[in-house]
């Protein structure tokens, strides 16, 4: 793993439990600003496996977070060592996770590179001002923002000093709970190539400003303008945002999102450090926090095992049996065993892109029919040995009533190949009720290290057995069969974006019975009940440009089975879709990249 840079010491929080760290690591001046919050009277530190006695809660938040306060000096010089390490190191081993307490810091431009999220530490975005900009831009890459992935921005307010604040980002980057007082930019310094997107819980004081950006999906927040659009933009829950209008501009607007529950964050109270759970919400508008505190309930950081990259799945199992939920602190984790979370209410909360690895063919965790578990932060990267599947929701058959309090899948992403050769049959399987899905980005990797028709093969990106499932922000990319396949009652999505596999050899490869491909977005010919918003599929079969794929949705012709705003576009002509939605729609047409879309479906 690459060096970490050594923050200036800041004052530790009151109540610090610690582990150990190995060797001469013990001494490093990294120790003098890391802290996680706990008793006075701390419990030995946890090894590296699972031993008979319990495992202490709590404990130190390792080299990879750094906190920094308004003393804290350099603050800038730090930021732009971690930039120029993780600029461009698109599958590199760095993770990085910059919490800056409450308070307000000047003159700063935090660039963020590759596994770097950035958080205020407070109650609400305000309690932490930047005036500054947090930055993502695209020179590392020649301008092209397409590649901008894994980093995000959390809990802070930002006034820009240009008035205008840039975050050209593609997927798997996060824009959550932020307040920017004055605008924001979404692509890339002369408005080259862009393909994201995400904002929940957010307020921006002015203008959002698409540019160049592909689509772009914006959950309960509020926006005082919104630029243009290009091929797909949705709204749910989003005060100032452009009144419905799909196909000319092609906005999908919602006037509130059916049911939403905020991610966990960490925050600091007073000196201790804990975890803020928020309440679900029910036709929300509008950010949760308000003019001051959020809803919701908060967790000392004592009842969490914080857990660091050398743990192995038996210590993160006994920590979860002895009733402490896991806080991953950054780094990567190797897995010889299911990380099994069973009990009600757990809370599973990465930090700095927390990556799991199933080393060995076994999946990399598994949920519980049970009420309340919150998974947020973290990747999943597949193993080089098959795994059925990477991530459960529920075991086969789960059936309970989760509608009081469900499960949210929050910022959790999947990655299959691109680091290194990694295979799996289904990334993500959803079998428990009432799921609620925010945010995801599940991957089969187009570039990279490991890739190639077989060579990272993974046929289904998300699986939905489970019945009144709600996802807000789906991203599922290249699987060699279906993206999306939906099997459960009463699913709703709103905003689909997907690439179908681009390295398909010949047509007989994608092949499905007597159609030409597999959909990206397939709805079980069984469901009577399913409803979509803002879904788009495209196609770049740069392989063998002459591929047909007959159409980018299927779904039951029921009047149960509904769809708005559906579109399809070919990539420079790289492959053509006969149709939008089964037998319906225009084809796209020669080379030129024009979206083909479906205003409602039946």
């Amino acid at each position: 793993m690459p060096s970490s840079p050594t923050p200036s010491p800041t004052p530790e929080p009151s109540g610090v439990r610690r582990r150990s760290l190995l060797g001469a690591a013990a001494a490093a001046p990294v120790l003098a600003s890391l802290a996680g919050a706990g008793s006075a009277s701390a419990a030995p530190a946890a090894s590296a496996t699972a031993g008979p006695r319990a495992l202490p809660g709590g404990g130190d938040l390792g080299p990879n977070v750094i906190v920094f306060d308004p003393s804290t000096a350099n603050i800038q010089g730090r930021l732009d060592e971690i930039f120029k390490q993780q600029e461009s190191a698109q599958f590199g081993t760095g993770r990085y996770a910059l919490l800056f307490k409450p308070g307000t810091y000047s003159g700063l431009n935090a660039q963020l590179g590759f596994y770097t999220s950035i958080a205020g530490l407070g109650l609400s975005p305000d309690d932490t001002t930047i005036n500054g900009d947090v930055t993502v831009d695209a020179g590392w890459f020649d301008g092209n923002a397409t590649q901008n992935f894994w980093r995000s921005a959390e809990n802070l307010a930002l006034v820009p000093v240009s008035g205008t604040n840039r975050w050209a980002v593609s997927q798997a980057a996060p824009f959550r709970r932020m307040h920017v007082r004055g605008g924001l930019n979404l692509a890339p310094d002369g408005y080259g190539w862009a393909s994201g997107g995400y904002i929940a819980d957010s307020r921006i004081d002015g203008t959002v400003g698409p540019y160049s950006q592909q689509q772009w999906y914006t959950r309960d927040s509020s926006v005082g303008g919104w630029l243009n659009a290009v091929w797909n933009m949705v709204f749910s829950g989003v005060e100032g945002a452009p009144a419905q209008s799909f196909p000319e501009p092609p906005y999908t607007t919602l006037e509130t999102t059916p049911v939403s529950r905020e991610k966990p964050f960490l925050y600091l109270d007073g000196a201790e450090y804990r975890v803020f759970l928020p309440e679900k919400r029910t036709d929300a508008r509008g950010v949760s926090w308000g003019n001051g505190t959020p809803r919701g309930t908060s967790l000392p950081l004592a009842q969490f095992y914080v857990a660091r990259p050398d743990d192995s799945a038996a210590t993160l199992n006994q920590a979860l049996e002895e009733g402490l939920h896991l806080l991953l602190t950054p780094g990567i984790y190797h897995l010889d065993r299911t990380v099994e979370v069973n009990r009600a209410g757990t809370v599973v909360l990465g930090l700095g892109y927390a990556t799991l690895i199933p080393d060995n063919g076994v999946t990399a965790l598994k949920v519980a029919d049970v009420d309340g578990v919150r998974l947020a932060g973290f990747l999943v990267d597949a193993g080089p040995v098959n795994s059925a599947t990477l991530l459960e929701v529920g075991p086969e058959g789960a059936s309970a009533d989760h509608s009081a309090n469900p499960t949210t899948v929050q910022d959790v992403f999947v990655r299959i190949g691109g680091a290194g050769p990694g295979k799996a049959t289904t990334s993500l399987v959803v079998n428990s009720r009432h799921t609620i899905v925010d945010h995801t980005w599940v991957w089969r990797a187009d570039h990279g290290d490991g890739v190639g028709w077989e060579t990272n093969r993974a046929d289904y990106g998300v699986v939905v057995n489970g019945d009144d499932v709600l996802i807000t922000g789906l991203f599922v990319e290249h699987f060699n069969k279906y993206d999306v396949q939906w099997n459960g009652e009463r699913g709703r999505t709103v905003f689909f974006q997907n690439e179908k596999a681009y390295d398909a050899p010949d047509q007989a490869a994608i092949q499905n019975g007597s159609v030409k491909g597999y959909a990206a977005y397939k709805v079980g010919d069984d469901v009577a009940e399913h409803e979509g918003w803002g879904l788009g599929s495209y196609c770049y079969y740069n392989v063998n440009p002459s591929i047909v794929q007959h159409h980018g949705f299927a779904a039951p012709n029921r009047s149960g089975v509904r769809f708005h705003g559906l579109l399809v576009v070919s990539l420079g002509g790289n492959g053509q879709y006969e149709c939008v939605i089964n037998d319906t729609g225009s084809p796209t047409s020669g080379t030129d990249t024009v979206p083909s879309k479906v205003v409602q479906y039946p």
